[in-house]
């Protein structure tokens, strides 16, 4: 078994100020450990393609895709906020095009008989963004793109979205909660950054809200007891997951204690889920994971969890 890792160079476009957290190097850290690491002969990688405006409408309201086009900032012009976290710079609009496009690349890798795993190493992450709102650092919901584009596309029925940042994932929540398609799993430090997720009522949304200082252990028993019974129970046709390593322990974003084997063990589970329900088929997108190293360490140990 081997794992397509799809990217670009593009996604390294997207440079704001020094001192922002969601920066290039995040990228450079995590091809620097696969290196070390010796994954490569398990690892196929592609370049991604760019996400189309038909692609961003399906879950953004046309207004909000039309007007991020229209105020790209020029090449020789500052970057512009879309919220207080949020910067857009010259080459901030083609890196989020590439990195909601990777997401179809591997939608269509997994359904065309490619391999059935694949991960998507791109920024800006996604999962913050509304149907008409930029934040958390994000402009276009790159997983939300890949469900809705998998759903379109392909004889699929149901997809469930799996979402382990350590910060609630509100914009697919918000864009999701209605369509009976779509479950969508997200745990998450709580109170914490966007302050949303601990009171969502729905059947169709199963979230995990966690005090800071929450270990891999509290983590991985709700995470057993509330996610995959329901996964087992929609038996979706495709697994989706939105992978934020900012819990790790050494990333300052916030207050939770996980470690590589927490993001190996949930590897391992998701993929036993895709065998039994979705021919093995799961595509996973980066989301958050700020500490460099930590970073790094903890995809590659994801991907083995994935093997």
């Amino acid at each position: 078994m081997a794992i397509t890792v799809f990217s670009h160079s593009y996604c390294s476009l997207h440079k704001v100020t020094e001192v922002h957290p969601e920066r290039p190097a995040r990228l450079g850290a995590i091809n620097d450990q696969l290196i070390r690491s010796g994954m490569e002969y398990v690892l196929t990688q592609k370049d991604a393609t760019p996400a189309t405006r038909e692609d961003l409408y399906r879950v953004h309201d046309v207004a909000y895709v039309n007007d991020l086009f229209a105020r790209e900032p020029k090449p020789d012009e500052s970057h512009i906020w879309l919220d207080p976290d949020t910067l857009m710079g010259p080459g901030t609009l083609r890196a989020a095009l590439y990195a909601a496009g990777a997401g179809k690349n591997a939608v269509d890798e997994v359904m065309q008989g490619g391999n059935q795993r694949t991960f998507c190493a791109v920024r800006p992450p996604g999962h913050h963004a509304t149907r008409n709102q930029a934040m958390g650092f994000c402009l276009f919901n790159n997983i939300a793109i890949a469900a809705a584009y998998a759903l379109h596309e392909y004889p699929i029925e149901r997809v469930a979205i799996v979402d382990f940042d350590v910060h609630h994932g509100n914009g697919t929540e918000d864009i999701f909660i209605s369509d009976e398609r779509v479950l969508f799993c997200s745990s998450f430090q709580h109170p914490l950054y966007p302050d949303t997720g601990a009171d969502t009522i729905s059947p169709q949304v199963i979230n995990i809200p966690l005090a800071a200082g929450c270990r891999g252990s509290e983590w991985r028993e709700k995470v057993a007891e509330r996610w995959f019974p329901a996964i087992d129970h929609f038996a979706p046709d495709l697994i989706f997951v939105s992978a934020g390593f900012d819990g790790h322990l050494e990333d300052d974003m916030a207050q939770f204690n996980l470690v590589e084997d927490d993001y190996q063990w949930i590897a391992l589970e998701l993929a036993q889920l895709a065998d039994r329900h979705c021919q093995g088929r799961l595509v996973a997108m980066l989301e958050g994971g700020y500490n460099m190293s930590a970073l790094g360490r903890s995809v590659v140990a994801f991907l083995k969890g994935l093997l």
